[in-house]
């Protein structure tokens, strides 16, 4: 059985985000001004194959904290679906 992981990756709160404001900048520009806060983050699939549910979290909970983000300055969570058999 595979999984497909969704990892989210985001800037702390209160850690300045200097794309986020970029963008936010921009669209007030463009004439979104009801954007408020923007912050960029980082978007990850993974699929793991030949290991259980709970393996495949606690193992995502590892590749996390090792190297997907960057925990002095980032929050990640995940998600763990069935994979596609397509």
């Amino acid at each position: 059985m595979g999984w497909l992981a969704r990892v989210y990756v985001t800037p702390k709160t209160g850690v300045l985000d200097p794309q986020g404001k970029a963008v936010q900048h921009s669209l007030h520009a463009l004439g979104y001004p009801e954007v408020g806060d923007v912050r960029i983050g980082k978007y990850l699939e993974l699929h793991l194959v030949d290991v259980s549910r709970e393996s495949a979290e606690a193992r995502l909970r590892e590749m996390c904290e090792r190297l997907l983000a960057n925990r002095v300055i980032e929050d990640y969570r995940f998600e763990v679906d069935v994979a596609d058999a397509s």
